[in-house]
């Protein structure tokens, strides 16, 4: 709901300001003739100062109203007897903030010494109006002999008698007591103060969806159906119910007079999790390090039709958010790497393949990088708000939004908001994101859905943009948007919209022929129930791939793999076997909790939604997938033991092997040491690092016995390696990822030569943790009940980072080795592109122009098409020249000229623009073909509102690696 502005109730404001909750102390009167001329003179000067905030006084009458207000994106600060809730909404203006503040208590001591006098003269009237808005029916009412706050009690008569009297003196004196708690403020500035640079715009009203390209026939069904529905319907459909009957993680109300059954919402975007007859495929991180779009794709047709058989409508996936800003982040493993290029190809192709089937609900939308603080705290009756993740407009058009970009250009029917704030202003209640970003910029059609429970608001969250709160609602669920409607506090056209945008994507994607909700997944497999086993025999050649083209070789000393048919191997860690048990029995089991070891006051933090204290940083047992909702539930689980064991018997070679030591005895006539260690991470926490210092010991004590030791990791994410990395004796190491249920055959194979290892790691790898900088770990609140982070690195994480710090890693984006060797050729750049012009008209996005799209040819679904047209193409031919095939991943990343950041402390450095992996038979020779489109050579002008492509030299760097481009050249636009 729009509120009136601080203007409307003084003298108008030469700026205009932000829409905020209004809340007045008791008894303010006007400023009258009465008044002294010196109080009147500063009143008014004051005033036109500080008409940007609005003030009230903190009492009992008013808490609740200022409890709901916390939530939202306002500010505060104290002075004495008073609160200040403000909102900056011109960033430039935000050096003057606090003095602000201070002209603002200032102004209401003044009245409070104006009302004291006018009461004391009796010339008030008994009628005398309060002024301000109270929501809710919260206004109390006035009892008609009200005190001045300052100076009320039994002496003050005599007080404002010696107020009159000394009002020279009086006044100044009141002025610096008043300004002494804001003083302290200031100095803590640094420290907690500064959420006054970070307000999230307001962008009303909600878009309206309507039938764009091929959404046509979808939303004239939908209007159809819903212009049949009663309000009461409508409001239904818009929420979870509660459903024992199936195994969905959520089901939507139904309206089934018009023939709306409901959805049926599952996890996640690395499979169907948590039931049985399904299928563990590798996760994003997994696909993200194979750098195979085609194989993308293939995972997500298969993961789909999975889902459908099981009666899902709404796969919750694919994962884009995190990107991977911190390197500790405990979601990282969902998404597909820490680059905004790479995310968007693979994402937008699981996007297709999985809407074969079902619809895809893309997530976390957005700036989500952090586990730590994700959710509200209670903290014992002081409230602790979700992170913030603070960042200005440039960075989130060209990093954090950009793969989201390409997913609704591929035709995402649901988007998932995020339970991070998102510059102070709650995810699924920020117009900005949703309204300005997504449904306005990127002319989404479908709808959006909360993280489960991540709604903090009603009527709020309606208007900012938000479709469907999952899995119930506090807020929703007794017909408060019906009643919002009637009562006039809710545009009838929004709750309409809200119904229409989930039954056109209901139609887009068929689901009206879909299978009853939930219909083979039970809400408990250990109890009777009729087995449906959604596997498709298909399915194991593309399992086996994806397994197989995650791995990343990033050591390989004298050949020391492949393995020759060694006669005698000895195998140790803790990875290389089964967990102990695999039995849906406990809490754990759903999150693939089971065999990381949770102690109490671990599962006391998970609860309580309270950083998790010393979470594990290993899994007991082979590590397949990560934890929480992103895990998956596997058919079975292929160990490295067991592949390994079945190659000896076929080559006659002798094993040993100690799972359980981290000082193992060393056979000495074993020709290779294969060491299986992990790195798990997880939803709900962070990891506690990088390396865990059992396994770090394992690898050097078995490396100090044996000269050919190899390492293999199955990693979560980032794993640090130079506690071993350069010991003679370890002579290759691999990043295993997570493979899914093939994970040993896989490992097999690469290890024994079957296939070369293809893939590429979507990350960097540092040498030390500290080089990572800020971007190590999650910010904290560090006693703050309103944590901030500040995304102050702007587009530059991960190897952009690296580079922009002129930082050595150990391994950099996009590197891995193959077993054979690669040589580039024949660069050819062919561009036709202009540069934007300065009178360019371009869209522009703000209050009351949200619902233009329609109007504009240019407009579709993702926005501006014109983003998306080619503007040409790189070539290069790659040889392979050894004497085994293998697939390389040439990649292609472009400097791009000028466009300067919105930090001009964070330069610009080369970004990923294409890549393209190909199989190469010994001593043949592959063409690679890098598209471009005008979205790829465009900068984001925070002036101008728009995508520009900057005049200047593009510099083209193309090869291995970000830092491996034996190829470069550059063209003029």
């Amino acid at each position: 709901m729009l509120l009136p502005s601080v203007a409307q109730r003084t003298q108008p404001c030469s700026y205009n300001p932000v829409h905020v909750l209004l809340v007045t102390r008791s008894e303010r009167a006007p400023v009258s003739s009465s008044t002294p001329q010196h109080i009147r003179d500063l009143h008014s000067s004051l005033v036109s100062v500080c008409c940007h905030f609005i003030v009230y006084f903190r009492s009992d009458s008013v808490s609740s109203v200022v409890q709901r207000s916390r939530s939202s994106s306002s500010r505060y600060v104290q002075g004495g007897q008073y609160e200040i809730q403000y909102a900056v909404h011109d960033d430039r203006r935000k050096g003057e903030v606090v003095l602000e503040v201070v002209a603002e208590v200032t102004r209401l001591l003044i009245n409070d010494l104006k009302v004291a006098t006018t009461k004391h003269q009796q010339q008030r009237t008994s009628d005398t109006q309060r002024k301000g808005l109270y929501m809710d029916g919260d206004e109390p009412a006035s009892t008609g002999n009200e005190k001045a706050p300052l100076l009320e009690g039994s002496k003050g008569s005599k007080l404002i008698a010696f107020c009159r009297r000394h009002k020279r003196i009086v006044i100044p004196v009141g002025i610096m007591i008043l300004l002494l708690p804001l003083l302290g403020l200031l100095a803590l500035r640094n420290h907690h103060a500064h959420a006054m640079n970070w307000t999230s715009p307001l962008v009303y009203p909600s878009p309206q969806g309507y039938g764009i390209g091929d959404w046509s026939a979808a939303y004239d069904k939908a209007h159809a159906m819903v212009g049949n529905m009663s309000l009461e319907e409508m409001n239904n459909i818009t929420l979870g119910v509660v459903d024992t009957t199936s195994g969905c993680v959520g089901v939507s109300g139904s309206a089934p007079r018009v023939g709306f059954p409901g959805l049926c919402l599952h996890d996640a975007g690395n499979g169907v999790r948590n039931t049985d007859g399904v299928n563990a495929y590798a996760s994003g991180i997994h696909i993200g390090a194979s750098w195979n779009a085609t194989l993308a794709y293939e995972r997500a047709q298969f993961m789909g039709a999975e889902f459908k058989r099981k009666g899902v409508n709404v796969a919750l996936g694919p994962v884009v958010g995190p990107i991977g800003r911190v390197a500790e982040g405990g979601r990282a493993f969902e998404g597909f790497g820490a680059d905004p290029f790479l995310n968007g190809v693979l994402g937008a192709r699981s996007v297709i393949g999985l809407q074969e089937s079902v619809i895809a609900s893309i997530k976390h939308f957005v700036a989500n990088e952090q586990e730590t603080n994700r959710n509200p705290i209670a903290n014992d009756g002081n409230p602790i708000l979700s992170s913030s993740s603070n960042l200005d407009d440039q960075t989130m058009h060209e990093l954090y939004l950009a793969p989201f970009h390409d997913l609704v250009f591929a035709g995402a029917g649901c988007v998932m908001c995020s339970y991070n704030r998102i510059n102070n202003t709650y995810g699924c209640e920020n117009s900005k994101a949703i309204n300005g970003l997504l449904k306005g910029e990127l002319n989404f059609p479908g709808f959006v859905v909360s993280d489960w429970v991540a709604q903090h608001s009603g009527i709020e969250s309606a208007n900012a943009g938000l479709d469907m709160a999952m899995p119930t609602t506090g807020f929703w669920n007794e017909l408060q948007l019906q009643k919002a409607v009637n009562s006039g506090a809710l545009n009838r056209t929004r709750l309409v919209d809200m119904a229409t945008r989930i039954i056109a994507t209901f139609y887009q994607f068929g689901q009206d022929k879909a299978l009853p909700l939930g219909v083979g997944m039970p809400a408990n497999i250990l109890l009777p129930h009729n087995y449906t086993d959604a596997k498709d025999p298909a399915a194991k050649s593309t399992l086996l791939q994806q397994a197989l083209e995650g791995h990343v070789l990033v050591k390989n000393v004298n050949n020391a793999l492949p393995l020759r048919k060694p006669k005698v191997l000895s195998i140790f860690g803790y990875d290389a076997i089964q967990q102990t048990s695999f039995v849906p029995n406990g809490n754990t089991f759903p999150q693939s909790w089971e065999a990381i070891g949770l102690g109490i006051q671990q599962s006391m933090g998970i609860a309580s939604n309270a950083p998790v204290p010393d979470p594990p940083q290993t899994q007991n047992g082979t590590l397949v997938v990560g934890g929480g909702s992103g895990s998956n539930t596997p058919a079975y689980i292929s160990t490295p033991y067991d592949a390994i064991a079945a190659r000896a018997y076929d080559d006659g070679t002798g094993i040993f092997f100690d799972f359980v030591s981290t000082e193992p005895a060393v056979v000495s006539s074993s020709e290779a040491c294969l060491v299986f260690i992990n790195e798990y991470s997880s939803e709900v926490w962070d990891r506690p690092g990088l390396a865990d210092a059992d396994s770090d010991t394992l690898v050097n004590n078995v490396a100090s016995a044996c000269n050919n030791t190899i390492v293999v990791i199955h990693n979560a994410g980032i794993r640090l390696v130079d506690a071993w990395i350069d010991n003679p004796n370890i002579t290759a190491v691999i990043f295993a990822h997570l493979p899914g249920q093939d994970a040993g055959r896989a490992v097999a194979q690469i290890l024994y030569g079957d296939v070369s290892p293809s893939g590429r790691l979507p990350y960097t790898v540092a040498r030390q943790a500290s080089d990572y900088g800020n971007l190590l770990s999650p910010c904290q609140a560090d006693g703050s009940s309103s944590p901030q982070c500040d995304f102050t690195e702007g587009v530059n994480i991960d190897y952009r980072g690296f580079l922009a710090s002129n930082t050595t890693p150990r391994y950099e984006f996009g590197y891995g080795l193959t077993y054979s060797t690669f040589s580039y050729s024949g660069l050819q750049t062919s561009i036709n592109a202009t540069a934007t012009p300065d009178d360019e008209v371009v869209p522009v996005y703000t209050n009351d122009t949200t619902n233009s799209n329609p109007d504009n040819p240019a407009i579709g679904v993702g926005g501006l098409l014109s983003l998306f047209e080619s503007i040409g193409t790189i070539t290069a031919t790659i040889a392979n020249t050894s004497p085994v095939a293998a697939a390389e991943v040439a990649q292609l990343y472009l400097q791009i000229p000028g466009g300067t950041p919105s930090n001009s402390s964070n330069p610009r450095t080369r970004v990923l623009r294409g890549f393209e992996k190909v199989l190469i038979q010994p001593n043949e020779t592959a063409e690679v073909s890098f598209n471009l489109r005008r979205k790829d050579v465009s900068t984001w002008n925070v002036t101008r509102q728009a995508w520009v492509v900057p005049s200047g030299e593009f510099g083209v760097m193309v090869g291995k690696s970000v830092l491996d481009t034996p190829l470069t050249t550059s063209f003029t636009i």
